[in-house]
This record gives structure tokens, C-alpha cells and sequence, in this order.
């Protein structure tokens, strides 16, 4: 006699739907009966709305109810531009709270219909911890206010491109009252640097921050000399500071982030992309304090490369790689990239500054991008780097197939990622083939590597020839 499905213990139907990661298996599953389509109900936690339901508002409404339990909640309404009438309103905001008493984390993605009111409705979620708004442009600093005022428990908040928020007294708030451990600020034009200082003692809390500064608009506010004052006074609650990514910034002398580097003791993750001023000093600074630190990435901007730099003190040398080789101990990976500028042949860094690295650090991981100081003979220092596992190599055109072929006795290198590398052919990849040497291989717009080249080179390969950005 067959088992009935009544028959089926609950722990069990519930161990089964919890399994299923994918979205659409559990859809799937949801219909098969009303005792599974109940189950799945109660533990769904997560919850994707796109541009695909008509009616939005009305929608959101009926899921969030045959979802109770639902802990974060994504909303996109990026297809919606065109039809402001089918866009979330404030009004689908007015049921989270009752709908969603568990919501700890929401994001809201291109919703241009809601305003400060529908932000204010958050303010009665409870357990709401997470906030990120992507593209808001009806949404000022007095909806940002009202949020953080009453969402107490608030941990995360991260805008981009919210064009009418400035960073007043919102970031005051944060800083008097407020728990805020991740800080986000991508694009928003009204909010500069000298605003972010008015986290005051609210940096002692502060683990994460991003900020990211449309490039256009790098210069647009100006800068009080009171308020570089507050960044030094401030700099001692900056030594809790894990992770640090900035994009677009003047880290110059006299400007407030610059005093950022040199005083985030537990910082382990540093990104600085296309930064305007940073130099060897700063990373003298970040070096010896920065003990804990594992990753860094440097993007360097154009400025970097021009021959009138060359003998410019602002500007980053080898001093910065042996600086920090020798105060970074823990170092496991390091992307270097440079910008395709006008002087694509010039590098401020060269082959002995990595060289100090590698010997230095347990480099795990290698990334570089344009970095034209970088040979065969490179690829010969890199033999030097026990640890090495993954290795990342973009427009490095000065390796060959010589280069390639020393990488059989790369003791520990599993992962190979090539990337517009002109330099290298099949015969390069050769002494690969058959050997189980890596664990995964991409080669991508390589122009003079085939797919038959790569063919066996390693357990997981993916390979793409398209090559249009050769002229």
C-alpha cells in the first residue's frame, strides 16, 4: 500500500522544501499540492519581485500574504521606466510592516514612484537592518531621515544614484544614535566627503564603506577647511574599519579621506579604483597601520602614467609595493590595474615592487590589467610565490609563450585566467595539456590562442575567441 501524502511527518515535507535552493523547483514543488504549496508559503525567506507583474502594488500585496515569513525582499522595477502607472507605489510600502513582520533586508531598485511618504512607511518595520535604494530620485535626505530615525536597529544602508539626497542631518542622526555598520554611497551628487565626517562617533561602528563618485562630478562641492579639520580629529574611530572601497575619489593631501588610510588598524579589505592624489605617503601610512590587511586592488587613473608625473611626489612608486610587503604580512591578494590612457607604455610601478610582494606575502591571489612592466621575466619572479593559486593576467602584452610555459613549475597554481593577452599562442599552453595541472582555465579575446589549444589544458575550461577590441 502506497504512502499517502496526509501520511508524510511535517519535519519532513519541510527538511524537503528547504533543499530546494533553486526558485523555480520550489514553485514547482508548491504545485503539486496544497499541503506543499502551504509549506513552501511559511518558508519562503527570500523574495524577488522584477518588472514582470502587472499591477505592482496589487501583486506585492498578494505575494507578501502567501509569503508571511519573508526576511528579504528585493523589488525591480527597471522595466517599468516607461510606465510610471504600472511602477511600485508608496502605498505597496504601507503593507510591509503588517505583511512582513520578519523583513530584515530590502532593496529597491528603480522604483521612481516612491517618495519620501512611501520611505517613512519603513519606519514601522521593526526588524528591518538592511536598506538599499538604487536609483530613487524622488527620495530626498528627509525620507533617509525618517528611515533611520525609525528603523532602530538599522546595520546597512546603501544608496546609488538617489540625485536629491544631500548628507545632512540624516548622517548626524546615524552617528549620535544609530548602529550603522555598512555605509554605501554610490553616485549621489549632493552627498560629498565633508559630509561623511558627520558620522562623527558613529565611526567607531562603522565596518564597511563604500563610496563612489561619478567622475564627472569628482570637483562638485566645495571644501571647507573646518571640515578636513574634523577628519583628523576623528581619526582614531576609524581602527574598526574592515573594508574600505573607493571609486572616483580625491584622496589628495587636505582632503578628508585621505586621513582615512592611515587610520583603519583592522582594515583586511582595500579597494581604491581610479582615486586622483593618492601617493606614496598615504600608503607608507595604510602600511603601518593596516597590519591585518588581505586584499587590496588599485585601479590607477590616467594621471599616473603621464610622463610629467614621472617625477612627481604625488604620485605612487615601488615605495607603496615594498611599503606594504614589509608592514602587511597577511596579504593574500593584489589586482593591479591600469588605465587604458595615452600613455599605455609608461608604469609607475615595476617588476622589483611586485618582486617584494610575492616574496613577502602569501600572495594567493594575482590580478593584473595593463600592466605593461610585466614580461616573461615576471613570470619567471612568479616562481618565487609558494602560495600563488590563482593567477589573472589582462593585456599584459609583454608575456609570451615563454612566460606560459613556466607555469608547470608553479608549485600551488590551480586557477589561469588570460584576457586579451596577444603575446601568448597555443604553443604556450602546450606543456598544459594532459598534465592536471589546473583546476580551471579562461581564456578570453586571446587572438592567437584556438579552442583547440585549450582543449584539455585543464578540468574547466571556458574559452571565448571574440577579439573586436584589436584595431
Amino acid at each position: 500500500m502506497g504512502l499517502l501524502m496526509e501520511d508524510v511527518p511535517e519535519e519532513l515535507l519541510v527538511d524537503i522544501v528547504n533543499r530546494l535552493e533553486q526558485t523555480a523547483d520550489r514553485n514547482s514543488v508548491s504545485l503539486a499540492c496544497k499541503r506543499l504549496c502551504a509549506i513552501d508559503g511559511e518558508q519562503r525567506h527570500f523574495l524577488k519581485v522584477g518588472s514582470g507583474l502587472h499591477a505592482a502594488t496589487e501583486a506585492l500585496t498578494s505575494l507578501c500574504m502567501r509569503f508571511p515569513n519573508i526576511k528579504k525582499l528585493e523589488i525591480d522595477s527597471s522595466g517599468r521606466q516607461s510606465n510610471p502607472a504600472k511602477q511600485l507605489a508608496d502605498r505597496g510600502l504601507l503593507l510591509l510592516p503588517s505583511c512582513c513582520p520578519s523583513l530584515t533586508e530590502l532593496t529597491l531598485s528603480f522604483c521612481s514612484s516612491i517618495d519620501d511618504a512611501g520611505l517613512a512607511f519603513l519606519a514601522s518595520c521593526p526588524n528591518l537592518r538592511s536598506v538599499e535604494l538604487n536609483f530613487a530620485p524622488a527620495i530626498t535626505c528627509a525620507g533617509i531621515l525618517s528611515l533611520v530615525v525609525g528603523c532602530k536597529n538599522l546595520s546597512a544602508l546603501h544608496l546609488n544614484r538617489c540625485i536629491k539626497v544631500s548628507g545632512d542631518e540624516w548622517l548626524e542622526y546615524l552617528g549620535k544614535f544609530g548602529k550603522l555598520e555598512d555605509l554605501s554611497i554610490k553616485n549621489c551628487r549632493g552627498i560629498g566627503e565633508d559630509d561623511l565626517i558627520e558620522l562623527g562617533p558613529g565611526w567607531s561602528n562603522l565596518k564597511r564603506l563604500e563610496v563612489e563618485v561619478d567622475a564627472c562630478h569628482r570637483q562638485s562641492k566645495v571644501y571647507e577647511r573646518s571640515s578636513v579639520d574634523k577628519w583628523a580629529r576623528h581619526r582614531s574611530r576609524f581602527k574598526n574599519l574592515r573594508e574600505l572601497r573607493l571609486v572616483n575619489c580625491s584622496v589628495a593631501p587636505g582632503r578628508g579621506l585621505s586621513c582615512l588610510l592611515g587610520g583603519c588598524e583592522a582594515l583586511e579589505r582595500l579597494r581604491l579604483d581610479m582615486c586622483v592624489g593618492v601617493k606614496d605617503t598615504d600608503m607608507v601610512a595604510l602600511a603601518g597601520k593596516s597590519r591585518n590587511l588581505r586584499s587590496i586592488s588599485i585601479g590607477l587613473h590616467p594621471q599616473y602614467m603621464a610622463p610629467v608625473l614621472l617625477t612627481n611626489p604625488l604620485r605612487l612608486t615601488d615605495e607603496s609595493l615594498r611599503a606594504i610587503a614589509a608592514g602587511c604580512s597577511k596579504l593574500e591578494a593584489l589586482e593591479l590595474s591600469f588605465s587604458d590612457g595615452e600613455f599605455p607604455c609608461l608604469s609607475c610601478f615595476s617588476r622589483g615592487g611586485l618582486l617584494a610582494m610575492i616574496q613577502s606575502c602569501p600572495i594567493r591571489v594575482l590580478a593584473l590589467d595593463a600592466a605593461c612592466f610585466f614580461d616573461d621575466g615576471g613570470m619567471e619572479a612568479l616562481r618565487r610565490a609558494p602560495d600563488l593559486q590563482t593567477l589573472k593576467l589582462a593585456e599584459c602584452q609583454g608575456v609570451t609563450d615563454v612566460g606560459m610555459q613556466l607555469l608547470r613549475r608553479f608549485p600551488r597554481l590551480t586557477s589561469l585566467e588570460l584576457r586579451k593577452c596577444v603575446g601568448v599562442t597555443d604553443l604556450g599552453l602546450k606543456p598544459l595539456i594532459g598534465s592536471c595541472k589546473l583546476e580551471s582555465l579562461t581564456v578570453q579575446g586571446c587572438p592567437r590562442i584556438s579552442e583547440e589549444g585549450v582543449r584539455g589544458a585543464a578540468r574547466t575550461v571556458s574559452y571565448e575567441h571574440d577579439s573586436p577590441w584589436i584595431h
